[in-house]
């Protein structure tokens, strides 16, 4: 694979567990991490992988063109699970936190309201804490979405906000876009969301 940056990958689907660990203080925490293309970059890149999965058990399931409740888009011919579909598929096996990073292909219109659906689904089957990431504000609209989700705290005490918008800002993470990551970029996300999961779940990270 060409070490030019990750962008070029990220059109392949995926949905799998980064990797197991266990520590002397118990078992992994088991993770799902339901996201679009820009987070789809961690699983081509090995060091981003091992920053995440340090006392963890994380499943990855990025796709290009999800959306968060409304019909996904297509690319090349794909149309992926929405992140509702998603979290409701994976049952009981969700496991006890889920990450959210989705958001990038749809308005802000009606983004709140689908929160609230995601994280209904995400507690009814086990899950104690969810993790939603904030969108890179490169487009006014991601704005309105990032605010959507600063709002949904006070509706759902189990939500904690992983604000990648303000700690991304200014670094050379990126491709042309503003969004997609480069593989440094990837170890960044992924150190960045690990002590958010353990957050989430209550615990002291490991």
């Amino acid at each position: 694979m060409a070490r030019s940056g990750v962008a070029l990958l990220l059109a392949l689907p995926l949905a799998a567990f980064v990797g197991t660990t266990t520590s002397a203080a118990g078992a992994p925490l088991q993770v799902t991490f339901v996201g679009d293309s820009v987070a789809a970059s961690i699983s081509y890149v090995p060091a981003a992988q091992a920053q995440l999965r340090r006392g963890m058990r994380v499943r990855l399931d990025a796709r290009v063109c999800r959306r968060l409740v409304q019909p996904s888009c297509s690319f090349e011919g794909s149309t992926p699970t929405t992140a509702l579909q998603a979290v409701e598929g994976y049952g009981r096996s969700l496991g006890r936190v889920l990450i959210v990073n989705v958001g990038y292909n749809e308005p802000a219109d009606g983004y709140g309201a689908g929160i609230d659906r995601v994280m209904r689904a995400a507690l009814a089957q086990g899950a104690i804490g969810v993790v939603w990431v904030t969108l890179r504000e490169t487009r006014k609209i991601y704005r309105s979405t990032n605010l959507a989700i600063e709002t949904a705290t006070k509706r759902w005490r189990q939500l904690v906000v992983a604000d990648w918008n303000a700690y991304s800002g200014g670094k050379p993470w990126f491709g042309r876009d503003g969004l997609h990551l480069t593989e440094t970029g990837a170890g960044a996300l992924a150190s960045f969301l690990r002590p958010y999961a353990w957050k989430a779940a209550g615990m002291k990270a490991r």
